[in-house]
Formats: structure tokens, sequence, C-alpha cells
């Protein structure tokens, strides 16, 4: 609790001008951090679409297959059905030798007339379910296909990002540290402020100075009297039509004076 009460204190006791000189130092670092994160471009995001493809073939690919076992088993079921059913028919023929009158000869006769279609059904049956398993079975290859060729290019855009990185990692982690560093004289609330705004700001630009009389975020122009209070930094103003922080075009100057 004290050392909260001391941040606390140590923020109250900045000057707005200090204030003000924080906010564009954390903006300027953040852009930095910014331009080398753009180097990467539309990289990471493509990596984690191809690899959420990937996934997703070997999924289709895995369910596939269950079900061609399934379909498979199907056929091998409907297969000893129909031998079962000819066995009957046999049974029923070498019965039909030995009846004693028309009507069991009759009823012998249907049931082997049900088996006959019993056996046409199966037959039916296994056409269909080879079929279905040699659609699967070509969907599986054009999967195999395809996926073999988004892994080859996964590969390569990893490449490609991990080279970026690599090149970069040591200056972007360098500039964290000088964010982290710069966040701890900033006060919480304009700490929250600065990246809410940020985050909404097209450019990620939070903090923003007067340029030719206008904002340097959204360019519309800024009254007079209003730049001088900017220039005076008395107070935090921001742009009433983008809400970006305003700072006058002399603090960066002022910035390099003073480290």
């Amino acid at each position: 609790m004290a050392e909260v009460k001391n941040k606390t204190a140590e923020h109250a006791e900045l000057s707005v001008e200090a204030k003000l000189r924080a906010l564009y130092s954390l903006q300027k670092v953040n852009s930095d951090v910014d331009k080398i994160r753009t180097l990467r471009g539309e990289l990471p995001l493509e990596v984690q679409d191809l690899e959420d493809e990937i996934v997703g073939l070997e999924t289709r690919i895995q369910n596939f297959q269950e079900e061609i076992k399934k379909l498979d088993t199907s056929i091998a079921n409907k297969k000893n059905e129909i031998i079962n059913a000819q066995a009957l028919i046999k049974k029923y023929e070498e019965q039909q030798n030995n009846v004693k009158n028309n009507r069991e000869y009759d009823s012998l006769s249907k049931e082997m007339e049900y088996q006959t279609l019993e056996i046409e059904l199966c037959e039916k049956r296994i056409k269909e379910f080879t079929i279905q398993m040699n659609d699967k079975k070509s969907t599986i290859e054009e999967s195999k296909k395809i996926l073999v060729e988004r892994q080859s290019d996964l590969a390569n855009k990893k490449s490609e990002l991990e080279e970026i990185v690599s090149d970069t990692q040591k200056e972007e982690q360098q500039i964290e540290n000088k964010i982290t560093e710069i966040e701890t004289i900033v006060e919480e609330r304009l700490l929250i402020a600065f990246n809410k705004i940020r985050k909404n700001a097209r450019n990620g630009l939070a903090v923003v100075t007067v340029e030719r009389d206008a904002c340097g975020g959204c360019f519309n122009k800024i009254p007079p009297q209003r730049q001088l209070d900017i220039r005076s930094r008395k107070k935090i103003i921001v742009c009433e039509y983008c809400g970006r922080i305003l700072v006058d075009e002399d603090i960066l100057e002022d910035i390099k004076e003073t480290n």
C-alpha cells in the first residue's frame, strides 16, 4: 500500500508538461514497435490460417477414414448375409425334395423367394456402400494433396516469419524495455486513456502533434486559441474530432534536449 501511495505521489509531482513529454515519448516508442511488426505484415495471420486449415484437413481425412472402416464393415456384414441366405436357399431346395404336399412346397418356395430378395437387397446395399467408399477415398486423396501443399506453404511462411522475427527481435526487445520504463512514470489514469485511444485510433496514434494548424491524426483545423493552450503545456488537451492527445511540434526537440 505504501509503495502504491509513493508511486501516486510521484506521478502527482510531475508537471503537465512532463506528463505530455512522457506520453509523446511513449507514443514514439510504441510507433517504433508498430513499424517492426508491420514488416511482418500479414504473415502471423497467414501462419495461423494455414495451421487452422491443416488441422481441419487432418480432421476431415481422419473422419473419412473412420467412415470408410464403417462402410467396409457394413459390406462385410452384407456379404455374410448373402452367404447365409444362399445357405438357406440350398437348404430349402433340399427340403422341397422331401415335401409331402403342395402346401409345404409352396411355403418353402416363398422362403426361397424371400431369401433371394434379401440377396438382391444386400447386393444393392454393397454397391451403394462401395460407391460411397470410393467417393470418400477420392476425397481423401484430394485432401491429402491439398494437405501436402498447405504444409509446404506453412513451412515457407514460418521460415519467412522466423527470419523477420530473428532480425528484429533484439531491437524489439530494447523498445519493449523502453516502453516499460516510460510506463512506470505515467500515472495509471493517463496510461489507461492512452492505451484506449491508441487501440481505437488509426495507425495506433494516440498522441499527435499539431501540424499546419491541424490535428496530426484527423487533420481537422484547430482554432488559434486552442493551439496557444497546447503550446503552453499547462493542461492535457484532446482533439475534439478524433479524441487524440494533442502536443505542439516543438515537444520532440525539447525531449531530445532533455535527454
